[in-house]
């Protein structure tokens, strides 16, 4: 099977580069699998799981990645996301911190008590709830 590379990158830098067989991302539509010499694709990414398919021994890296952009071009693919939490290292009290504190967040913006973004809140809330589900604990 062809390889390409891989870069999942948040604002704090690369959190997985390599070779890959193949990558599935959560696009906003629905889930987009990549295998090599794909054809040119730009895409947005919504909060959910990041399964990076290495080549050694069938091995899977999954990330539990927050919303962003994707886009694959000749034998490369590059995933931008505002955050990307490796599913051995989910911190379960984080995540129901981060997940308590979106809820909290949306209940003022409907009450009309703040005019904070609702689609970046309601992603936060979903990137929570989806570490918690990849971690098999939501």
């Amino acid at each position: 099977m062809a390889t390409f590379d891989v870069s999942l990158v948040t604002p704090d830098g690369p959190v997985f580069e390599g070779e890959v067989e193949m990558l599935i991302v959560p696009g906003a539509d629905g889930e987009i699998g990549v295998l090599g010499r794909h054809a040119p694709l730009i895409a947005m990414l919504k909060a959910g799981s990041t399964r990076v398919h290495v080549k050694r021994d069938g091995e899977v890296h999954e990330f539990a990645t927050g919303p962003g952009f994707f886009k694959v071009e000749q034998d490369r693919a590059l995933a931008l996301v505002d955050d990307a939490v490796d599913a051995k290292h989910i911190d379960d009290a984080r995540a129901r911190e981060q997940l308590e504190a979106g809820q909290a967040e949306l209940e003022r913006i409907e009450r009309g008590e703040s005019d904070a973004d609702r689609w970046q809140i309601e992603q936060r809330i979903k990137h929570a709830e989806n570490q918690l589900t990849v971690a098999g604990r939501g």
